[in-house]
């Protein structure tokens, strides 16, 4: 839900904007009132609502000074205004534009319907950024995806390499316990939609899926395609059992599906697997969602999967880690006669059991997801190897038999192979640039050989060959000159001593930063900073 904060100076004001519209209808919740600025923007430091609706002229602080503060210290969207004004005080209003405010209405003239006009501009304009805001997501965190697509289908090398990538992503596993569930969103009026449309809907769709998950319980949302999406629900309680948290949840679940059906006529089906006690088992509550969610109907959308065990509805899905180092391998290195290889493998094996549809359509969608995120603007991608069909690489969903389901991954196999061939050769010049990107993004770091390599889910032999074949100097050299380089910046700019420089660019000390410096530049910090004054 929205939130929204009411700031007047008179207690009847304050009431009739309360009682005025059916907020919860709105999808708004009011979370307080405040009778001055000031009290106001303490309320909004610490609870960041998403509306205020604000009296221009109040005493200790006004309205308008509590806008240009947001404004000045919240940045420029956020929270979004509608100012309450009387007509003697247009001249303030015009000020308060000034600061994109989003609306104004006359007090004198406020009714019902003009309060509900101009909350739904807003609520318009949130829905917006949203969609704009889910794909900043995508493009400013390139290795999140792709991140908990290892983390759900257990595709970590080692317990290392997860802790480091979760580190450089800023991810928090500090939780006891963690329970997985897969949705898929549905919308009879998005089938009707240009896929523009359809990708605008469900992208807003899942920002708010996620927001409302968000408000009940920590928790990570990853979305594996269009429609498709996990969900990892995070609890600090250690002696928690999923009885404790069963019941909720599914409540939980059910609200943000009601949600959904009313503002945006999407609706979700989602399996919840079972209660895990570490991060690296998040692949198991992972795997048992997949098998609730194909039990769960239109009567009853939101499945556990121990309520399948019960009833002996429990299907087996299709665990995708049996051939992971397969898999990744081939992703990861654009080898096209690895993947040929290993979805030959598969389909060999789907073949062979022709009744279990379920198992094989889990499967491809498996490597459908896969694809999707290990690849960079995989969705686009994998869009165009099906672009003759009206469903896109959704028609995956409408095999209804294991042979169509092969004869799918087929065509998806003969393209991915294409453009593994076109990229095979560069993929190796385009990992260096990516770890020396990632090294200039964190000069102020201790970086190893081996934690690098980690993060990129490369070996450090491997990481050390590509760099020494592909770059003009060896990987060590290149942070020593990136870390050197800007240690002269900092120097220049005046007012750093050495051993501050050093400690702020992550030498283990002052010597051995002067020891690296004279190295790279033929004389000490001291002389560097000498030469230049003169």
């Amino acid at each position: 839900m929205y939130q929204l904060l009411i700031v007047d100076d008179e207690p009847l004001v304050q009431v009739g904007i309360k009682s005025m519209l059916n907020w919860p209808e709105l999808n708004i919740e009011v979370i307080g009132t405040a009778v001055n600025g000031q009290a106001a923007l303490k309320i909004i430091e610490e609870q960041s609502p998403d509306i205020v609706i604000t009296d221009l002229k109040m005493p200790v602080m006004s309205g308008l000074e509590l806008i240009r503060q947001c404004r000045e210290h919240l940045g420029s969207e956020y929270p979004y205004f509608i100012i309450l004004t009387s007509y003697e005080d247009f001249h303030m209003v015009r000020e308060a534009i000034t600061y994109q405010v989003t609306d104004y209405l006359v007090k004198m003239e406020l009714t019902p319907s003009s309060l509900k006009e101009a909350v739904e501009r807003v609520l318009k304009r949130l829905q917006e950024s949203e969609s704009r805001n889910a794909v900043q997501e995508s493009i400013v965190h390139p290795f999140y995806d792709k991140f908990f697509i290892c983390l759900i289908n257990n595709l970590f090398e080692s317990e290392e390499q997860f802790l480091l990538q979760s580190k450089d992503l800023n991810l928090d596993f500090h939780y006891s316990h963690y329970i997985c569930c897969y949705g898929e969103m549905n919308s009879h009026q998005a089938d009707s939609l240009p896929i523009e449309k359809q990708l605008s809907l469900f992208a807003t769709s899942m920002q708010m899926l996620k927001e409302l998950a968000g408000k009940y319980y920590p928790c990570f949302c990853l979305s594996l395609d269009t429609r498709h999406f996990a969900l990892i629900f995070c609890f600090e309680d250690a002696q928690a059992s999923l009885s404790d948290y069963g019941k909720a949840l599914k409540d939980i679940l059910a609200k943000i599906n009601e949600t959904l059906t009313k503002y945006y006529n999407v609706s979700f089906r989602c399996g919840i697997g079972s209660l895990v006690d570490g991060p690296l088992a998040i692949c198991d509550s992972y795997q048992y969602s997949r098998q609730a969610i194909l039990s769960a109907d239109r009567s009853n959308p939101i499945l556990f999967f121990e309520e399948c065990l019960r009833t002996g509805s429990c299907h087996s899905s299709f665990n995708i880690s049996l051939f992971k180092r397969d898999l990744t391998k081939a992703f990861e290195e654009y080898d096209g006669e690895l993947l040929n290889r290993t979805l030959d493998e598969l389909c060999e094996l789907f073949l062979s059991h022709p009744d279990h549809y379920v198992q094989a359509l889990d499967g491809a969608c498996n490597i459908l997801y896969l694809s999707i995120s290990l690849l960079q603007d995989g969705e686009s991608i994998v869009s165009g190897f099906f672009r003759d069909n009206p469903d896109g690489y959704r028609s995956i969903y409408k095999q209804t038999t294991v042979e169509q389901i092969v004869n799918w991954l087929n065509v998806f196999k003969r393209h991915m192979c294409q453009l593994f061939e076109i990229h095979h050769k560069d993929y190796k010049n385009h990992i260096v640039a990516s770890v020396k990107k990632y090294i200039n993004e964190h000069l102020s770091e201790r970086l190893f050989l081996n934690e690098v390599a980690a993060v990129f889910g490369i070996s450090p032999n491997y990481l050390s060959q590509l760099f020494s074949k592909y770059n003009d100097m060896g990987f060590s050299e290149y942070i020593n000159s990136c870390k050197i380089a800007e240690s002269k910046r900092l120097l220049a700019e005046g007012g750093l001593k050495v051993y501050e420089v050093a400690e702020m660019l992550g030498f283990e000390s002052a010597f051995y930063f002067s020891k690296v410096f004279k190295k790279v530049e033929g004389v000490s910090p001291t002389e560097y900073l000498n030469n230049q004054i003169m």
